[in-house]
């Protein structure tokens, strides 16, 4: 497994960096049997330390986990705990879809935006229709099954995952709906 280990305006020692790839290894193996890549972010605000763990699997799966405490090591830990403990309860249906997937998630470059929000400026009409791009990023589409779809947004704790979905053209999205239940859009 390829880790990425960094800190946000903090320096990462060998010794803690040691300790990640150790404790982390064997927490995804033990639930998930082919993790190809884990990027661990340390940062620090005000008094705390803040651990942010994410886990990208073969099977196109991503678990990823926050914690924060006052020491470094413990802000670790209970983030590579929260990381366990989502990797285990959905480690029978991970198993299920290793069985069926033979090889790797097809993934597709994608450009994703975040727009700015209007503030309230008193005026009934803006001045131009067209919204302000505050940042544009690259990102993945996954070829997925509905299922492992739904599981990795669960997993994220995303609101809504945009996929392709394995045989069809043109992309998919699941998302939490209002009352709970998980939406499905599949274009025609």
């Amino acid at each position: 497994m390829r880790y990425q280990i960094s800190g946000k305006q903090i320096d990462i020692g060998d010794a803690l960096q040691t300790h990640v790839k150790t404790e982390l290894d064997v927490a995804v193996q033990k639930y998930a049997e082919r993790p190809t890549d884990a990027l661990v972010i340390f940062s620090k605000a005000a008094h705390e330390y803040i651990c942010e763990a994410t886990v990208h699997l073969s099977t196109g799966l991503t678990a990823s986990a926050k914690a924060h405490a006052t020491e470094i090591y413990a802000a670790f830990d209970a983030c590579s705990e929260k990381m366990e403990k989502q990797l285990r309860r959905y480690k029978r249906r991970l198993k299920d879809h290793h069985r069926e997937r033979a090889t790797p998630v097809e993934l597709l470059g994608a450009s994703t935006y975040i727009l700015a929000s209007e503030q309230d400026t008193g005026a009934d009409e803006p001045d131009t229709l067209q919204p302000m791009i505050i940042a544009e990023m690259q990102t993945q589409i996954a070829t997925l099954s509905v299922g492992e779809a739904v599981m990795q947004m669960e997993l994220s704790g995303a609101p809504v995952l945009v996929f392709k979905k394995e045989g069809k053209v043109g992309v998919n999205v699941v998302y939490r709906r209002d009352d709970g239940n998980i939406g499905w859009i599949d274009p025609a």
